[in-house]
């Protein structure tokens, strides 16, 4: 049970730890690799953006590697709630949101056409100032009723 409750508050945590970076850093120190990002209609297969993946990775790799050595201690549980965000990201961020894949192309669900409003005002803003919805799974209610 308590293996349960550290994944599942890792995994909510994310969220907190997903909006704090993209605003003071993807659009801040790191603005250089998110930039590309925020262009409409950007013409390559990747963006220096998904460097992100890999930064929010490494951290997941060495806690599974820590937490199967130590017996699957509660580091592999953090482990598995960050992945699974990453997992979540990755679907609603560039599969459901930004269609780099064509998986989810007509949903009528309000929750995930909320989403995509949201990050859409998000990215109304092409530079780093002025941002708005800077977090993924939770928005503001507004976007749920537009």
């Amino acid at each position: 049970m308590i293996s349960f409750l550290i994944f599942l508050s890792v995994f909510l945590f994310m969220e907190c730890v997903t909006w704090l970076t993209h605003k003071y850093i993807m659009h801040g120190l790191m603005w250089y690799f998110h930039a590309d990002h925020h262009q409409p209609k950007y013409e390559h297969t990747f963006e220096r953006n998904d460097i992100f993946f890999v930064i929010f990775a490494t951290p997941s790799i060495i806690l599974f590697y820590l937490g199967v050595q130590g017996g699957f201690n509660y580091l592999f549980f953090i482990a598995c709630g960050v992945t699974l965000y990453g997992v979540c990201y990755f679907l609603i961020h560039d599969v459901l949101i930004h269609q780099r894949f064509k998986w989810f192309k007509n949903t009528k669900n309000k929750y995930l056409i909320g989403l995509r409003k949201a990050h859409k005002m998000h990215h109304k803003h092409l530079g780093k100032e002025h941002g708005e919805c800077f977090g993924m799974l939770f928005v503001p209610f507004k976007y749920y009723k537009m």
